[in-house]
């Protein structure tokens, strides 16, 4: 049995412990929500509320920082599972004052002083910015988010750190049963980018791909994971929007400027994973 902190059980960390659990993994969970907690014991994860603090260098209080070192003790690996939830206004990037990487700078002593040896960091491909290319691992991140460039800052904090071993995970747009683009896209006019590949990704691959990580060990390293179809935006998303019952969106063939394609060929080959095309 292996021992897995998941910090942030959200849409993906909750049912990503309870694959683990089912797998006769024992697994400590976070939440911020004190109301959340009875939910994480009722599924059998052990539960933890754990606030990481946005001040840099800011010493937490005694009874946050006992949470966070029992929420990591005894556990081998930590799932980082927290996304940038960005404040402000987002043009002038100094106001956020880098809150999510600064959260990320003040969890990495608590680690150190874990047992953790191994981390997997959620990020996203939205590091590599709307570049209009093929985009592999091998690609020069450029983001155009401040999200993303959060993201791609902290990722180099967590991989440059010595005393753990750290993969990232970069994820194209995520959808499953309660998530669907087609749903907020659904009616709208004058859309942009028409001809845009969708790059996305369903849960239960989101899921499968950090267990085969784990499964065979696969440390130091980046993934992209993204289904390896990807349909224009306006044929996508008026099927689903037709295959759901929902008002047709409308897009704008004058706003058409991204191509970009993300590539899963190493999850393919190093993982020799399959995704399930089926689910989309």
């Amino acid at each position: 049995m292996t021992q897995i902190s998941i910090l942030g059980c959200g849409w993906l960390g909750l049912p990503l412990a309870k694959t683990l659990i089912a797998k006769g993994n024992s697994v400590n969970g976070s939440t911020t929500s004190e109301d959340k907690l009875s939910i994480l014991k009722h599924f059998g994860i052990n539960p933890f509320l754990v606030t990481l603090s946005e001040v840099e260098g800011a010493l937490e209080s005694e009874s946050v920082s006992e949470s966070i070192n029992d929420f990591l003790a005894e556990s081998d690996i930590l799932i980082i599972d927290i996304p940038p939830k960005l404040r402000g206004n987002q043009s002038f990037p100094t106001l956020l004052e880098m809150t999510f990487v600064k959260k990320i700078k003040n969890l990495i002593p608590f680690i150190e002083k874990s047992n953790v040896s191994k981390v997997l960091f959620v990020s996203s491909t939205s590091v590599y910015g709307d570049k209009n290319e093929f985009i592999t691992e091998e690609t020069i991140p450029n983001p155009d988010t401040e999200s993303g460039r959060q993201l791609l800052l902290a990722e180099a904090i967590l991989q440059n750190n010595p005393d753990f071993e750290t993969t990232i995970l970069r994820f194209g747009g995520l959808i499953g049963e309660d998530r669907q683009p087609a749903r907020h896209l659904s009616g709208k006019e004058n859309l942009e980018n028409p001809d845009a590949p969708v790059n996305l990704i369903h849960l239960n691959d989101c899921i499968d791909v950090i267990l085969e990580i784990i499964n065979q060990s696969k440390w130091n390293e980046i993934f992209n994971a993204a289904a390896p179809f990807h349909p224009a935006r306006e044929t996508y998303y008026c099927q689903k929007a037709i295959d759901l019952n929902l008002p047709l969106p409308k897009f704008s063939s004058e706003k058409s400027n991204i191509k970009k394609i993300i590539s899963s060929e190493k999850v393919e080959t190093i993982l020799n994973y399959k995704f399930k095309l089926e689910n989309y």
